[in-house]
């Protein structure tokens, strides 16, 4: 190998070094959200210091009315904020918690379905927390005046609701809230949920003025500061939202977090904002890896779809506004909508699209570049799972049904293969014959390959068709709440988490704990699974016929072993089906190069290996 293939590799080497190195001891920092007091923008759009940004006026009225404060302080525990307000019970079989009185704010929800840690029950997954408190996440539904009316007399982010019927939101047992503003208008709102993650709001006003009041609902889930989120770049973390089957357009919008403040700032709505108007069937929220929560209308509604984000309270909104509605003396008026709030299991979000029309609801869970793979492929997995009960053993069977779907074009290939092994000895003769010459090198290759009929690229088609796969694995793996907290056997007690041995302590014996996923050691403090990829990966290789240039000899025989260090850390159960798959890839191609005539040695090869390694560790 010539100096310059050495100083490109060593280069490359120091770079990816010193990436990693950077990223470990400088790791990107946490932005906590200031505390920001209530302030009125010059455009009449109000801004709360719990994060809420409050809506205008509907209809575009110039004299605005200013929202009411929010009559909290900022706190630094979440009990703390859950405390400071009156509050109804949330409890059922899948969710708890409480939504606040101010407000009417659904804010305080617990997946019962799911812990923080594994095997630990004692702490659940918290979805939605309440303003004031620590990442602050929650929901909140008013109405935006028009005309004479004013911001105090509409229900809004700090409204005090009483309760009227239900003292227990369930299942079974819906709460409905009541204001009256003093002045002949009173509001009702109706909460109810189901068995699972939809909750229902139902909106009502009842018109005892001797005058026509207009109005228009609204619904906003709210975020303060940015949330905590993984940051890989295979799954989205941020905005997602479906803008109906008639949008001219990008149906489907995904906008991460660091996104939103690069939306263009517009003044009326005193943020960054995205607006998209006229929408119908459609649905919008925030999707992080495995939770979700989504304003729902109802199908046949109109509504306006908004983005936001406020630089000033570092605050995240999704927005739903529905049409301005006129109502008579003496007349009432109610809007229902919906809230998914939970986890993204696509069993449950598929019943909502099907049975509740919450159109392509499941295109909420990203499903990636390849997801006319991914979809069909996580189907197929979910369906072995049904029958299996181990997401493990799932895997495993997935990975034999895909190895026997390919297996004609891998006949091909590895009938080329063997060809092409069997023809090693005469193309180092030929290398040999005709030393630098490398036009005559290539010119008598060629016409060895179309006298013995062996096809040099025949090989490549099966590692073209698994690249998608592999990706569409990954991404199910990934992105499948599934997988998460399903154990394998014996040591693999969590498929989504990588193999939790270490190769730094050999697996346990040694008396100490291995270095953490902060560590820079991390990368070498590989397990069980990833070391088996490696050599599966290696003895697969073993079969293949070795390149003629010394250059890419070398980078071939350090691939398995680079490869095992890289996807080390890698979710356990990519890693199980990567092993798999080589395991089941060298088993045929050994037994279809054996019906072929060629007896590969790889045991021999083994044995070679090993002894070169001896001679070294003397010299």
């Amino acid at each position: 190998m010539d100096d310059q293939n050495k100083n490109l590799i060593l280069a490359t080497a120091l770079s990816f070094l010193v990436i990693l190195v950077w990223f470990y001891i400088f790791p990107p920092e946490d932005i906590l959200p200031p505390v920001v007091e209530q302030t009125q923008s010059a455009t009449g759009t109000s801004q709360t210091g719990d994060g809420v940004v409050t809506p205008p006026k509907a209809g575009g009225a110039s004299a605005v009315a200013v929202a009411p404060p929010v009559a909290i302080t900022n706190v630094e525990t979440r009990d703390a904020a859950i405390a400071s307000s009156a509050r109804v019970t949330i409890k059922t079989d899948r969710v708890e918690g409480s939504l606040s009185l101010i407000g009417g704010r659904i804010d305080d929800l617990h997946l019962l379905d799911y812990n923080v840690r594994l095997n630990d029950s004692s702490v659940k997954v918290t979805l939605l927390s309440p303003a004031g408190g620590p990442n602050a996440y929650y929901t909140s539904y008013g109405w935006q005046p028009a005309g004479d009316l004013e911001f105090a007399q509409v229900p809004g982010a700090t409204t005090p609701w009483q309760v009227v019927s239900g003292s227990v939101l369930t299942q079974t047992t819906p709460i409905t809230l009541q204001w009256d503003n003093g002045s002949g208008l009173i509001f009702h709102r109706t909460i109810s949920i189901d068995d699972n993650y939809l909750f229902s709001i139902t909106q009502s006003v009842k018109n005892n003025t001797s005058a026509e009041v207009a109005m228009a609902a609204y619904g906003i889930i709210a975020r303060t500061g940015e949330p905590d989120v993984e940051g890989f770049f295979i799954s989205h973390e941020g905005v997602v939202r479906y803008n109906g089957d008639d949008f001219e357009g990008d149906k489907l919008e995904e906008i991460n977090y660091d996104d939103l403040p690069d939306l263009p700032f517009v003044a009326a709505e005193a943020g960054n904002v995205d607006k998209i108007k006229g929408v119908n069937g459609g649905w919008t929220g925030f999707a992080d890896k495995y939770w979700m929560t989504t304003l729902i209308p109802a199908g046949n509604q109109t509504f306006t779809s908004l983005v936001k984000y406020s630089q000033q309270i570092d605050s995240y909104q999704t927005e739903v506004r529905l049409p301005l509605s006129k109502i008579a003396s003496g007349a009432s008026y109610e809007v229902t909508t919906s809230l998914f709030a939970g986890a993204k299991e696509w069993e449950t979000l598929r019943d909502y699209q099907d049975t509740q029309g919450v159109t392509h609801f499941i295109e909420s869970i990203d499903w990636g570049w390849f997801s006319v793979i991914t979809k069909p492929m996580f189907r197929l997995l979910n369906f072995l799972n049904h029958f299996i009960g181990n997401m493990g053993w799932s895997i495993l069977a997935l990975t034999l049904v895909i190895k026997a779907m390919l297996f004609p074009l891998a006949y091909k290939s590895y009938v080329s293969m063997a060809r092409m092994k069997e023809l090693q000895p005469e193309m180092e003769k030929l290398k040999e014959q005709c030393g630098d010459d490398r036009q005559r090198l290539q010119k008598e290759m060629m016409a060895l390959y179309k006298k013995k009929k062996a096809n040099p690229a025949a090989g490549c088609l099966p590692i073209i068709l698994q690249i998608p796969i592999f990706f569409s694995l990954y991404k199910v793996i990934f992105v499948t709440i599934g997988l998460r907290h399903a154990p394998f056997i014996a040591w693999v007690k969590d498929l989504s988490a990588p193999d939790p041995t270490s190769l730094l302590n050999l697996f346990g014996l040694l008396p100490f704990s291995p270095p953490g996923p902060e560590s820079f050691l991390a990368i070498l403090s590989i397990g069980v699974l990833p070391i088996l990829m490696g050599i599966t990966m290696w003895m697969q290789q073993k079969l293949n016929p070795a390149p003629t240039d010394a250059t890419q000899k070398m980078i071939f025989a350090w691939m398995p072993w680079v490869f095992m260090f890289m996807l080390g850390r890698f979710a356990s159960g990519l890693v199980l089906y990567w092993v798999a798959n080589n395991t089941i890839t060298f088993t045929q191609q050994y037994l279809i190069m054996r019906s072929q005539g060629v007896k590969p040695d790889v045991f021999g090869n083994i044995r070679e290996s090993l002894g070169k390694l001896g001679k070294k560790s003397e010299k």
